[in-house]
């Protein structure tokens, strides 16, 4: 069984006006005081960001409990200074980003400018365990048609700077200003896949291969394939799902590599199209089927993910659940279209922000 491991970086606020926090610092230093959470949380970009990255889980119900126990720990850290943490990809509050006093972000704040400054976006990263790069590199070519779909389940980013975008995650079209950032060709071998990476940090334009900021890549760190298109799920149910499908996907992927099949040759162009209306209509409207890349309801698109990567999650004994969360996502909405239905009945962001944080932690 491929293990998964799950990032979420979550908005510090505060809990009464919703106004987004330059806490990080000192959420940190308390949680540092607690041995059993040594490792846990990190520094992010901003000062107003915490991330926190799950241990590695075979089972999804396991790893569904440590996202709420990070998700509440973060909580619990936070209120110890007076502020809290709320699962959104943006702000839906007017906020001026501060930079982390951190040389890495410095350089990137000297180098790459307002958009550095305008980065306060959220995303949820999945890590699933490959055997070697080799594998690895044969399912990030496989899997690059189906990412988009990844990203309309999960977005969570309607508000920027206090108005409407028209996105449903309009965090994946900031994000987008990284020049190392999105879709990629396939590369089909792993030696093929370090070169070109040698070859973008040797210009210069890129600081390290931490920088590699492909919708999906290999882990510098660990042995996994990392998935990074998903918008931070405001309800930790969603960011399962998204997570069982990510296993799906590599597992059908490998599968599919070590019997021969060949790679898909959809453009980096269609790709990023493909990319862009994920980012538009989220699960309200139409997304391109990763088969065809024309547009169908998706719905229909989703349920063809399922079919994709369905003998993957039978033998994983995930299917079912995967079918209910899905069931559950469109009857209640994501975290874009539930942000959009607290704004028409509150007439409130700050109202948005305050209930959001609270079904955070629920």
């Amino acid at each position: 069984m491929r293990t998964v491991g799950v990032e979420e970086e979550l908005l510090l606020v505060d809990p009464e006006t919703g106004e987004p926090q330059a806490r990080s610092a000192a959420v940190l230093a308390r949680a540092e005081l607690d041995d059993a959470e040594q490792g846990v949380f990190e520094k992010e970009l901003h000062n107003q960001m915490l991330e926190f990255a799950t241990h590695p889980q075979s089972g999804m119900p396991e790893l569904r409990a440590e996202i709420i126990r990070c998700r509440k720990e973060a909580a619990r850290h936070a209120g110890e200074i007076g502020c809290t943490v709320a699962a959104l990809a943006t702000s839906p509050l007017p906020v001026s980003p501060s930079v982390s006093t951190n040389r890495r972000y410095q350089w990137m704040a000297e180098h790459y400018g307002i958009a550095t400054q305008e980065q306060l976006v959220l995303g949820c990263h999945v890590h699933v365990s490959v055997e070697s790069d080799e594998e690895g590199v044969a399912v990030l070519d496989r899997i690059q048609p189906w990412l988009p779909v990844l990203t309309a389940l999960s977005s969570n980013s309607p508000y920027w700077q206090g108005k409407d975008t028209s996105y449903s995650s309009y965090r994946s079209r900031v994000w987008q200003r990284w020049p190392s950032a999105g879709p990629t060709e396939p590369f089909r071998s792993a030696e093929r896949y370090h070169r070109r990476v040698a070859d973008m940090v040797a210009t210069g334009v890129i600081l390290d291969e931490g920088m590699i900021y492909f919708d999906a890549r290999l882990s510098r760190t660990y042995p996994t394939v990392e998935i990074r298109v998903s918008d931070v799920c405001l309800h930790a149910d969603t960011a399962v799902l998204i997570a069982t499908l990510a296993r799906g996907l590599v597992e059908t992927a490998a599968r599919e590599w070590r019997a021969g099949a060949e790679v898909p040759e959809h453009s980096v162009s269609l790709l990023r199209l493909s990319a862009w209306r994920a980012a538009r209509s989220g699960l309200t409207a139409e997304l391109l089927h990763p088969a065809t890349m024309r547009r169908m309801p998706a719905e229909t698109v989703v349920r063809a993910l399922l079919d994709h990567v369905g003998d993957a999650l039978t033998d994983s004994g995930d299917l079912d659940r995967a079918q209910d969360a899905f069931a559950g996502l469109l009857r209640h909405g994501n975290g874009a279209r539930v942000q959009r239905e607290l704004l028409e009945r509150t007439g409130s962001l700050h109202d948005v922000v305050t209930e959001c944080a609270r079904q955070t932690q629920a």
